[in-house]
């Protein structure tokens, strides 16, 4: 999914100009992107003279920090509302079971994908 580096955007709006579905924007001179209506065709990494449209990929670091420190806070208050040190390890189990699922989930879609012409 596309995203805008802002320290890039020099806001001369051709991403907004060259968008086929209408969803990128200006706001303050930067672009910006109306995720919900995104068609990801990738026009708009195309056209960004300044590599400002960025793919998503380049958050995966910050996405792997931001879910493990999601986890350790579901820790925290399990054994905090559920008051005793064990629930902290039964959370992580149920984190550890929900992004197995993700996983499964991302195969799955992957394989399916991969039938679609």
């Amino acid at each position: 999914m596309p995203w805008v580096d802002k320290d890039r955007c020099i806001g001369c709006g051709i991403c907004v100009d060259e968008c086929p579905v209408d969803i990128i924007f200006l706001e303050d001179d930067i672009a910006g992107i109306d995720m919900t209506g995104c068609i990801h065709c990738g026009k708009c990494h195309d056209v960004c003279s300044e590599d400002a449209v960025r793919h998503d990929s380049e958050k995966t670091p910050d996405r792997i920090k931001a879910n493990i420190e999601q986890t350790k806070k579901f820790m925290d208050d399990c054994e905090k509302y559920l008051g005793n040190k064990d629930e902290r390890g039964k959370c992580l189990t149920r984190m550890k079971k929900h992004f197995n699922n993700e996983k499964v989930i991302a195969e799955k879609t992957l394989e399916e994908l991969e039938s679609i012409d």
